[in-house]
């Protein structure tokens, strides 16, 4: 039986070798060539027949690296690939997960439809669910939705003198009461008003924040950096020391980065994208569940 390979796609490269010396499998880069009209031609540099693939693609900005993931997935299949399985840490589309409104495409259904019919397997993390249980409902393939709270919850355990947590939003107070459960630390969860995509007020009618202890914000998702922003100035209008902000996914759109920043907060995400501010290391937690995929597909 031929060797796996993974094939990472454009801004994945150095994810791919690190995950592949963990599983000692080979890998590669796969060749995109964008023309002048904004297509792209995929290619892979090495014979692929008979092998299983692993697609490595974060999905981030996700409009530009879509199609190009769908042409690698459809290709491999042609090329006669085993198996193909995709690892993308950060997944995206899944916000829209209904119709809000008349006429409205509901995203996440028609995204994981599509994807479903092209991989075998998914492995990503902290996908940002609201009226979903599990990917399970709209991804028709196994899927593996991992969790960086065990990673967080050492990496703050270890950096951290007194950490105190704190989620913005009610939607966090599951995931920051697991985290606090693991570090053994007091938590608290703020109130969050959303006016639209970069308006956010948060509000904190209980928040004790005694001296002894280091402000930790986390969530799952810094895209606008608003909620984090509004979050750390809240809490210096009341005197605390700066806080650590922590997130999952590193979008930072824009110029978010900066604007939080700016407050004199460290800021520090986990490598599911590519990020300065990337301190907590999620490959070994990723690898294991690759290592699963691969056995898998290799007893069938």
């Amino acid at each position: 039986m031929s060797m796996p390979l993974i094939a990472s796609l454009p801004g994945n490269e150095s994810f791919g070798k690190s995950l592949g010396q963990l599983l000692s499998i080979p890998t590669v880069d796969l060749g995109v060539h964008r023309f002048p009209d904004g297509e792209s031609l995929i290619q892979y540099p090495v014979p692929i027949a008979n092998r299983d693939v692993v697609l490595l693609c974060t999905l981030d900005r996700p409009d530009e690296k879509f199609l190009p993931l769908l042409f690698a997935a459809k290709t491999a299949r042609e090329l006669g690939a085993s198996s193909i399985g995709l690892v993308a840490p950060y997944l995206c589309y899944m916000r829209q997960d209904t119709r809000f409104h008349p006429g409205e495409a509901p995203s996440a259904k028609i995204f994981a439809a599509t994807l479903s019919n092209m991989i075998d397997w998914l492995v990503t993390v902290d996908p940002h669910l609201h009226r979903l249980s599990s990917l399970s409902e709209i991804f028709s393939v196994p899927v593996s939705a991992l969790h960086a709270d065990r990673e967080i919850a050492t990496w703050i355990a270890r950096e951290v003198r007194h950490p105190l947590l704190i989620g913005p939003d009610a939607e966090s107070a599951q995931w920051i009461n697991r985290v606090a459960s693991l570090v053994k630390c007091p938590a608290t969860v703020l109130a969050k008003q959303r006016g639209g995509d970069r308006e956010v007020r948060v509000s904190d009618p209980d928040l004790n924040l005694p001296s002894s202890h280091s402000p930790v914000i986390l969530d799952d998702i810094v895209s606008t950096g608003q909620t984090m922003k509004e979050t750390v100035l809240r809490i210096k209008q009341l005197g605390a020391p700066l806080p650590i902000c922590i997130g999952v996914h590193a979008i930072f759109s824009g110029n978010a980065y900066a604007e939080l920043a700016s407050t004199g907060a460290d800021v520090v995400t986990t490598n599911t994208i590519r990020h300065p501010t990337n301190r907590i290391d999620l490959l070994p937690l990723v690898a294991a569940s690759v290592a699963e995929h691969l056995r898998d597909v290799a007893h069938k």
